[in-house]
């Protein structure tokens, strides 16, 4: 049940209805966008929905004023490159894109067609731009609000909800740009709550059953998984490899949870879409991608799936319950 309802506003991206109006002589404008996960995935078409009906609500509409090519990479990291260059040779008037290696693809391709990303870190440290108040390029967007130091807060809930936990996995593909970042405060912070960190990188589908399975060969084990398209892609996967090795686990995103996590802790990455979509009506209507700066996304959100936490037979601490935005029966 819901605890709190999350609540975003547009704010001052949502234009007034008289701003609006089109008129009838204004050209079809055209717009693509780069998805990290596949078509089928319902998590991506939750995304493109929330991203249609916000432009809609803004005033451009599929088959009327606007084209929207889709693009899907299903979590291949190649062939987010070979998309990204096939969207840059269409032309469009705008590009958006949900993927750090997408976002990075796109800017090495070109520096003319505005870019608007969301689901990067950081975007001034990792160099996508050179400044976030003003990104002085073809490249803005919104970050997912994370910052390498919530790796801490995720051991720390799973410390909480686990007192008996002592080592603790740490996945995702490490070809991800914020592998290392990740992985570096955690080892900080998993010491500081006496925890020994145990990197996981999986390369490959299989890889998430091998590791899981041999780390849970010693006791008091528990899991992170870092946010990544790859272990977005294999949720299901590493879920279910989690609950047959009765590894508590903390997730990055809610759907983790509602797929059958533990617990997530992270941002609303459907409300990215929304707001990506407002600054590509503000670039549409004329301003400069430089001049809308690069902005967080969204406010943090905690799911506790109870279900999952009875199978393990982890009683979850009323304070964690009290501070949950949801939590599933």
């Amino acid at each position: 049940m819901r605890r709190r309802e999350f609540i975003a506003g547009l704010g001052a991206a949502v234009w007034p209805v008289a701003a609006r109006a089109q008129q009838p002589t204004m050209p079809v404008r055209r717009i693509g966008v780069l998805m990290g996960l596949a078509e089928s995935d319902p998590e991506g078409q939750a995304r493109i929905s929330a991203f249609r009906r916000t432009l809609q609500a803004l005033g451009w509409v599929e088959g009327k004023n606007i084209q929207v090519d889709y693009r899907w990479a299903g979590g291949d990291i190649e062939r987010t490159r070979l998309l990204a260059d096939a969207l840059v040779q269409s032309a469009p008037d705008v590009i958006v894109v949900n993927t750090p290696p997408g976002s990075f693809a796109l800017r090495q391709a070109t520096s003319t067609i505005p870019i608007v990303f969301v689901q990067v870190l950081d975007a001034s440290e990792s160099g996508l731009v050179a400044n976030a108040a003003r990104p002085e390029a073809n490249v803005t967007g919104f970050t997912n609000f994370y910052e390498y130091a919530t790796a801490g807060k995720w051991l720390q809930l799973l410390k909480e909800v686990t007192p008996s936990l002592r080592r603790v996995a740490i996945m995702q593909n490490p070809n991800h740009p914020s592998w290392v970042g990740y992985l570096d405060k955690s080892t900080t912070a998993g010491a500081s709550l006496g925890l020994q960190v145990v990197p996981t990188r999986i390369y490959t589908p299989a890889d998430i059953d091998n590791l899981l399975n041999d780390f849970a060969h010693e006791p008091n084990g528990g899991l992170v998984v870092l946010p990544d398209t790859f272990t977005t892609v294999h949720r299901q996967r590493i879920i279910d490899a989690a609950a047959r090795n009765r590894l508590p686990a903390a997730y990055p995103l809610r759907f983790f949870a509602t797929y059958g996590g533990l617990m997530s802790y992270g941002a609303d990455l459907v409300e990215t879409l929304r707001l990506a979509a407002t600054y590509v009506s503000r670039i549409l209507r004329g301003e400069a991608p430089s001049d809308l700066p690069v902005q967080s996304a969204s406010k943090f959100e905690l799911v506790i799936n109870l279900k999952t936490a009875n199978a393990l037979g982890l009683p979850i601490p009323p304070r964690i319950l009290a501070i949950a935005d949801e939590v599933i029966e």
